[in-house]
Order: C-alpha cells, then sequence, then structure tokens
C-alpha cells in the first residue's frame, strides 16, 4: 500500500488509472481507500466550485448591466443567457447541487465573488455588500435588473 500511496504523490495521474484497473479487476486489497475517499470528495467539491464560479459571473454581469445602463449591449446579454444555461445543465446533471443554492452563506460568496468582479471591471465604487435579489431572480430566464426599481 505504502507503493500505491507513494505514487499518488509523485503522479496522480497514473494513480488514478492504478486505481481504476484495480476496481475494475475487483483487486480491492491494492485499493488506496483513504485518497480514493479524498479523491471522491474533491469530485462534489470541484462541482460546486464549478457552480460558485458561474453564479458569480452572472452576478458580476446582472451588476454591471444595472449598474451601467448605457452600456449594456449584447455582449453581457450573451454572458448572461449562457451562465443561466449552464447552471441550469448543471443542475439537472448534479440535482444534489440545488441545495447549495439555498445556502445563505454560500450565496453570500458567489455575491462577493461577483461584485468584486464587477468592481473590478467598471470600477463601480457603492456596490451593495448583501444581494438584494433572491436566487430565483437571478436564474430567472427572463429577468435583468433595473436599478431604479430592484434596489
Amino acid at each position: 500500500m505504502a507503493v500505491t500511496a507513494n505514487l499518488y504523490e509523485r503522479d496522480i495521474v497514473a494513480w488514478a488509472k492504478q486505481q481504476a484497473h484495480a476496481l475494475r479487476a475487483g483487486l480491492f486489497d491494492q485499493l488506496d481507500i483513504e485518497h480514493l475517499a479524498d479523491e471522491i470528495d474533491d469530485v462534489g467539491k470541484s462541482e460546486q466550485r464549478e457552480l460558485i464560479h458561474r453564479l458569480a459571473i452572472l452576478i458580476g454581469h446582472l451588476l454591471k448591466w444595472s449598474y451601467q445602463p448605457t452600456r449594456r449591449g449584447a455582449s453581457w446579454e450573451s454572458t448572461i443567457r449562457t451562465q443561466r444555461a449552464a447552471i441550469a445543465r448543471r443542475l439537472q446533471r448534479t440535482p444534489s447541487l440545488k441545495h447549495t443554492l439555498a445556502d445563505p452563506d454560500w450565496l453570500a460568496d458567489a455575491w462577493s465573488d461577483g461584485r468584486d468582479l464587477a468592481v473590478r471591471e467598471t470600477a463601480l465604487p457603492d456596490l451593495p455588500e448583501n444581494c438584494p435579489w433572491s436566487v430565483e431572480k437571478i436564474l430567472a430566464a427572463d429577468w435583468l435588473p433595473d436599478h431604479d426599481n430592484d434596489f
């Protein structure tokens, strides 16, 4: 087992191939259980990171849309549409991620990342610290924020 654990540290791709082979061949005594469990946990975390990344991009563009109405264009609208579609696909493929969207701390992190993106790209100084929109509104295909009516 020490050889397998050492391979994990040296070459994770070779380790993964070796572990997949052992699983398929039923060689359970050759499995690196501890590292396998870590990697399986990481798959879930990776899915969550992808979701928060896409949501942050969406939020950033919704903020730009709301706070810079004179700069609205097809590019921002396309990004908003693309991120919403990608989030919907991810949620369809991984329904267990839906509970993540209901977590207020998780939404606060996505808001913070999206707000930071909007500030970096626009230099707008006074964006809200907390999300004024519901997740349902953010993800709704037919909704775009109107600064005068949404804050």
